[in-house]
């Protein structure tokens, strides 16, 4: 288990944001013990913590490549179990590898296929991938909702992590019980509506929805979605 956490915003570089992040990311310790890191660049932040499984060097996150005059940054929490095929067909794409953890083949299978990604993972995850040249940040969460994913819009800044406490630790959320889904935990709990947070304006990306944040704003779909015959 891994804890991911971020922020974007196009109207202003924040000079403290360093410091937010730190404090944002040492509150998933309890995801991610073993290793931490940030990526900060402009009008973007993204934290990692790390609970090492498998390739310890290789799988260092947040992860960069860089591919046709640009960058695409990942912070990702999951586990993908097809990777053996996926890597078979970026190989075959003409991509390398220098490690062989999962976090390296969802990446360049993004880079490979873009948004269908989703339809070709396997796995439980929640990750976001940040663009440099088209200045986008690519999100999605798992068919089920396994791995978490929330989010909120706040003073311009999207901000978003794997627990609602990391949003909390960023000085624009306020502390506000939404009474609604307050309700929903107290009456039907764990039962609450897909998408809502506890937290007054804190709302999930649902399970098998995946979408954009940029400054057209935030486009979010469904990808996948049960369905009985």
């Amino acid at each position: 288990m891994c804890g991911i956490v971020g922020f974007v915003n196009y109207k202003k570089e924040l000079p403290n944001k360093k410091n937010v992040m730190n404090t944002m990311t040492q509150t998933l310790s309890n995801r991610g013990p073993d290793e931490e890191d940030l990526y900060l660049n402009n009008n973007v932040a993204l934290g990692h913590k790390r609970l090492i499984v498998i390739d310890p060097q290789g799988g260092k996150q947040p992860m960069i490549q860089r591919f046709n005059q640009g960058e695409y940054v990942i912070v990702y929490n999951g586990q993908i179990y097809n990777t053996k095929e996926l890597r078979k067909t970026l190989t075959e794409n003409g991509f390398t590898f220098y490690g062989h953890c999962d976090t390296e083949i969802l990446l360049k299978s993004y880079i490979h296929y873009g948004k269908d990604v989703v339809n070709h993972l396997n796995g439980i995850f929640s990750f976001a991938i940040w663009n440099t040249k088209t200045q986008e940040l690519f999100m999605a969460r798992d068919h089920f909702g396994v791995k978490p994913l929330f989010y909120t819009m706040q003073n311009n800044s999207f901000i978003f992590a794997s627990e609602i406490t990391a949003l909390l630790e960023h000085p624009d959320i306020p502390h506000v019980i939404d009474v609604h889904s307050a309700a929903e935990l107290i009456l039907m709990a764990p039962g609450r509506t897909p998408g809502c947070g506890v937290v007054k304006d804190v709302c999930e990306v649902k399970p098998g929805w995946c979408g954009f944040y940029s400054k057209d704003g935030l486009k979010l779909w469904e990808y996948w979605r049960l369905r009985a015959y």
